[in-house]
């Protein structure tokens, strides 16, 4: 089976919406592993625009399908991811990166 990469054909569009899917889902991953690395649950700024760009593709493909139900969850997480962005550059969060390391517990 050969995959048609005309953005008319239906393989286009189902391969266009997985890849967001998965740049959506690799966020989780993502998050997963830094939190595992410092011990701690931490969201990194990479969360947010692996969310964002995840979210703008399977948003175009909602449209392109003409579902209202995925279109309106998709507009709304922008929302959130983009406001997000603004409040972390707002309160310069970005601006020195965590170096600090949880104390470790006390084993006495």
């Amino acid at each position: 089976m050969l995959l048609t990469l005309d953005p008319r054909s239906w393989d286009f569009w189902v391969a266009f919406g997985l890849a967001g899917q998965l740049i959506f889902g690799s966020r989780f991953i993502v998050q997963w592993v830094v939190s595992e690395k410092k011990k701690v649950s931490h969201i990194p700024l990479i969360f947010w625009y692996l969310s964002l760009m995840g979210g703008i593709v399977t948003l175009i493909y909602a449209v392109h399908r003409r579902d209202p139900v995925f279109i309106l969850g998709q507009g709304a997480g922008l929302l959130v991811y983009v406001r997000n962005l603004m409040l972390i550059y707002r309160h310069g969060e970005n601006a020195q990166p965590d170096t600090t390391d949880p104390a470790p517990p006390d084993r006495a």
